[in-house]
């Protein structure tokens, strides 16, 4: 190539990249300058409208009429769904469309319940989790889940639909009800989340959440041992109400949206659970999930500061064991069919959460965030 025509290659792929900039992005997406903005701006915590010690974490969430003990009727709605865990989207009489999860031999709808209901009780943001005695699948294929996987890879709807008919329900014991935090997904491309190493990025200047709030919820995190935290996982979201004229968002949250693989690298593995430690190093007030599957995904070794342990403890400690054991008892970690025999005990689920509490106070003391932000930590 020569030189007259390598800088006119180089001109062509420059002018183009400016074009491509320029465009807008496919709808319901936005520019990563845009992320990058609601990013920086957006919250972890808010204080919770019930004091925790008075939190009531036996009960489905409150004001949506669906107690424990009820059965939900819906409507099977071919959508896709993504993971592993046997899901499926299904209609209500109401018209409105919710997430069911399913399978008394899976670990995942207890998991999630239990974190979902302790994080919205502590402050933070989490999509609300219903238990129900069973769901009553109208149109529902015998395997959902499956069928739904079938019909993504081959695209035959009715031969991978087999089974199913409109005037026959199919009926899931113990299923799991998911409805989403309400708001608008703000992200630059698809399914992209967050991933823990971008809370680094959040300014307290421009609105953000303060060091003090992301190093409890990242010290919480590690308490639920969240170890599939790949970015989908989070979500990056704008409440309603809270879009602006121009496109960004006023008050821009940062959540937790699938708690599926917790509570242990087994997923409510209460033997394994126990032994993931708090703390990579005490004294240095180092944390690490490298000791969880996928050698820690996207939660990094990090330092947390000294208010960011204090604010975990006072978020912590006014829990008592009762609210703990109604937690485990009624999510249906203590029902799941465990390996071993105290895996059904709530008071062993609860004596093991104790104890990571006191993990946290006998760590540090912990440099200051202004000392961490100064090094670069």
């Amino acid at each position: 190539m020569t030189r007259r025509a390598a800088v006119a290659f180089l001109a062509f792929v420059v002018t183009a990249c400016r074009a491509t900039d320029s465009q807008p992005p496919p709808a319901g997406l936005i520019t990563n300058a845009q992320r990058d903005a609601a990013l920086a701006s957006a919250r972890v915590w808010h204080a919770p409208a019930i004091p925790i010690n008075q939190a009531n974490l036996g009960d489905n969430p409150a004001n949506e009429g669906s107690p424990d003990t009820m059965e939900v009727s819906c409507r099977f709605s071919l959508q896709k769904v993504g993971g592993t865990t046997p899901k499926f989207y299904c209609t209500l009489d109401s018209g409105e469309i919710v997430k069911v999860k399913y399978g008394r031999w899976n670990p995942e709808p207890a998991g999630e319940v239990a974190a979902t209901r302790l994080l919205h009780a502590l402050g933070f943001p989490a999509d609300r989790m219903y238990v129900t005695s069973s769901v009553r699948c109208w149109g529902c294929p015998p395997f959902p889940f499956t069928a739904l996987e079938c019909i993504e890879r081959t695209g035959a709807t009715r031969p991978c639909t087999i089974g199913a008919s409109a005037a026959r329900a199919v009926i899931f014991p113990g299923a799991v009800i998911e409805r989403p935090l309400g708001g608008r997904k703000i992200e630059a491309t698809p399914d992209q989340g967050w991933s823990w190493f971008e809370l680094d990025r959040v300014e307290p200047a421009r609105g953000g959440s303060s060091r003090a709030e992301i190093d409890a919820l990242r010290l919480i995190a590690i308490l639920l041992a969240h170890w599939d935290n790949k970015g989908p996982n989070q979500r990056l979201v704008c409440p309603g109400g809270q879009d602006r004229v121009d496109g960004s968002c006023a008050a821009a949250l940062l959540m937790v949206q699938d708690l599926g693989a917790t509570f242990g690298p087994l997923k409510i593995d209460l033997h394994n659970w126990r032994r993931v430690q708090m703390w990579d190093d005490g004294a240095a007030c180092r944390v690490s999930m490298k000791a969880l599957p996928f050698n820690g995904a996207t939660f990094g070794t990090h330092r947390i500061s000294e208010e960011g342990r204090q604010f975990a403890l006072k978020l912590l400690r006014p829990l008592a064991r009762s609210q703990l054991s109604a937690l485990f008892t009624t999510s249906g970690v203590t029902r799941f069919d465990h390996v071993t025999g105290e895996g059904h005990d709530a008071e062993a689920w609860v004596t093991a959460f104790m104890a990571k509490i006191d993990q946290i106070a006998l760590g540090g003391p912990c440099p200051s965030a202004a000392e961490l932000t100064a090094r670069g930590e």
